[in-house]
């Protein structure tokens, strides 16, 4: 079974915007934390961007800050990253994964202990 699949990737021109979803199936979902993560060719696969199972806490890379900015609805089980100013680093494939915490509150940038990844969605962005 299915637990996370993303979409919203593509093709966009340097200084544009895309917004992935990332549409999970999972129980009690609001105690789900989901990373976005992503992988540039020939790089490793790096956390960006978390947030919270209530959506109260939000943490960005650097790479990321004051560009990206993650958002949730619960009752969608739905999780969003809305990408703005893209750059041509920013190609990637992007994932998200999921991790249970008791604590609805706690956001985490890292890939240990997750639960479940999406298959990815490419990203491709032209100068």
């Amino acid at each position: 079974q299915v637990q996370l699949v993303e979409s919203g990737g593509g093709l966009v021109q340097a200084g544009g915007s895309l917004r992935l979803s990332c549409q999970a199936s999972l129980d009690d979902f609001e105690y789900d934390v989901i990373t976005w993560f992503r992988q540039a060719p020939g790089k490793e696969r790096e956390p960006i961007s978390c947030v919270s199972g209530n959506g109260t806490n939000t943490r960005y890379s650097e790479a990321v800050k004051g560009r990206f900015t993650v958002s949730r609805d619960n009752a969608k089980k739905t999780v969003y990253l809305q990408m703005n100013s893209l750059e041509p680093e920013d190609t990637a494939v992007y994932y998200c994964a999921s991790r249970s915490t008791l604590v609805p509150t706690m956001c985490f940038m890292t890939s240990k202990d997750i639960d479940f990844w999406g298959q990815g969605t490419q990203v491709t962005v032209s100068s």
